[in-house]
């Protein structure tokens, strides 16, 4: 009569752990938007610095290639540059989030939020 009670303490169990990932997630979020990364093009004459989260803070040019005729060419490393930043953010914030999942005994590579 009382043998199905033991699967309850696994569900108890399985919504403490999911509740603690849920805080972990917030703290995160949290962390990703204090964290920064800076993408660079044309060997570091444009930077662009994001945080984790994806959203650039700032954009760092180089004056020296300021030259009217060049318009394009400085349009390009300004995106290059962003797009960097845009990337090096993604990784950061998986790499925050694989030690996320990883303290909690989650399998590797598994993509959080769900």
């Amino acid at each position: 009569m009382l043998k199905g009670l033991g699967g309850l303490g696994d569900m108890a169990g399985m919504m403490k752990k999911a509740q603690e990932m849920q805080a972990k997630m917030g703290e995160m979020q949290e962390e990703l938007e204090n964290m920064t990364v800076t993408g660079e093009s044309g060997a570091g004459l444009v930077k662009a610095t994001s945080t984790a989260k994806g959203v650039i803070t700032a954009l760092d040019i180089d004056p020296s290639i300021f030259h009217p005729e060049e318009k394009e060419v400085v349009e390009d490393l300004i995106l290059a540059a962003i797009k960097d930043a845009q990337g090096k953010a993604q990784t950061k914030a998986q790499e925050e989030m694989g030690k996320l999942t990883e303290g909690m005994g989650l399998p590797a590579g598994m993509k959080l939020p769900f």
